[in-house]
């Protein structure tokens, strides 16, 4: 995939990325000379542009994935951009690849700004390229629906309808002043849910988070839900061995299925939310005037987290959540919310 992707444009797997459009939205090259000189393309792209578009007429994948490139390419720039093993420019060229063919392969989703957060571990912690695209790419497969965004809805929506079910079982003091400051679309929240919280933990942190996420919601089934292959007995196969051992499911997989209400079994992330949402109440009450503090305040708390207490956290509210399920037996009423 990435030698098609070269072939089309020789700039990936060149050790080299850009910062820059290279064609315009017919596909055309960039002529003007005043977006050129403010760009960080060398003539050797330039010349690479032209012969590309001097070919056959682009069809328009190749044109929507080469303008994306730019874009992927901006956002490498600012990803991690304090750590030291970014300051190599083969290192930030390895995750631009990465991405740029994920953009081609994924015709439905493509790239969005968020993925360079989710794929610069892959980058630090695998030094085989293939491996850490491979790893990149099944985590796309259980987050890419975070996004899948409309003209009428973002990819989350469904996780932030949930966090404000959640944050009005467990705070709805909390919810309710949300509510009177025009935040109970809770998309204050967005970020947090769309890259896994990578921006609100440390480095380490939040890769701790995340082991420690997959390890409480871990299900032996969900392997085939993330398979494009595999025959129906094989799925079968699979949910035979989950009913008989349930035992090896994650703690938080295992809270989950003691509910028959389906409704009911949110992701992890959502309670992650809601816990640090708890562990700020008194903050958001007292001083969030406005959407403008609420943000603020959330923002104040990035890098200063800790993994396990939030994991902690979650876990606790997640089971006054499930007995408040348990003991609705109306989906409306648990799930009143719409954005």
């Amino acid at each position: 995939m990435k030698s098609d992707c070269r072939e089309i444009f020789p700039v990936v797997g060149s050790g080299k990325y850009i910062t820059a459009p290279v064609i315009t939205e017919d596909g055309q090259p960039i002529s003007d000379p005043l977006v050129l000189a403010e760009t960080s393309q060398d003539d050797n792209t330039i010349e690479i542009v032209k012969e590309l578009t001097s070919r056959d007429p682009l069809d328009n994948k190749v044109i929507q994935w080469l303008l994306t490139l730019h874009q992927i390419g901006l956002d490498v720039r600012r990803t991690d951009r304090t750590l030291v093993f970014y300051e190599k420019e083969e290192n930030l060229a390895k995750l631009w690849d990465i991405l740029s063919v994920y953009a081609w392969i994924d015709t439905d989703v493509g790239y969005c700004q968020g993925m360079s957060d989710l794929c610069s571990p892959m980058i630090m912690l695998l030094e085989d390229e293939a491996d850490a695209f491979w790893c990149f790419e099944r985590l796309m497969r259980r987050l890419r629906g975070n996004f899948r965004c409309t003209d009428s809805s973002v990819g989350v929506e469904t996780q932030l309808c949930s966090l404000a079910t959640v944050t009005q079982v467990i705070d709805p003091k909390l919810h309710q002043h949300l509510e009177t400051l025009g935040g109970g679309d809770y998309l204050f929240a967005f970020r947090m849910l769309m890259v896994l919280f990578r921006r609100e933990f440390s480095f380490c942190d939040s890769l701790y988070l995340w082991e420690m996420m997959w390890a409480l919601e871990y299900d032996p089934d969900m392997f085939y839900q993330y398979e494009d292959s595999g025959s129906d007995m094989e799925k079968t196969e699979g949910a035979k061995v989950r009913q008989k051992s349930t035992r090896k499911c994650g703690k938080y997989e295992r809270e989950n299925m003691k509910v028959k209400n389906p409704e009911a079994h949110l992701p992890i992330s959502v309670f992650l939310v809601a816990s640090v949402l708890k562990d700020k109440s008194s903050t958001l009450l007292q001083e969030a005037r406005g959407l403008d503090d609420v943000v603020q305040i959330l923002n104040d708390i990035t890098g200063n987290l800790d993994a396990k207490k939030a994991c902690i956290g979650a876990m606790k509210l997640h089971k006054k959540y499930l007995k408040k399920a348990q003991a609705t037996p109306s989906t409306q009423k648990l799930f009143p919310f719409t954005l």
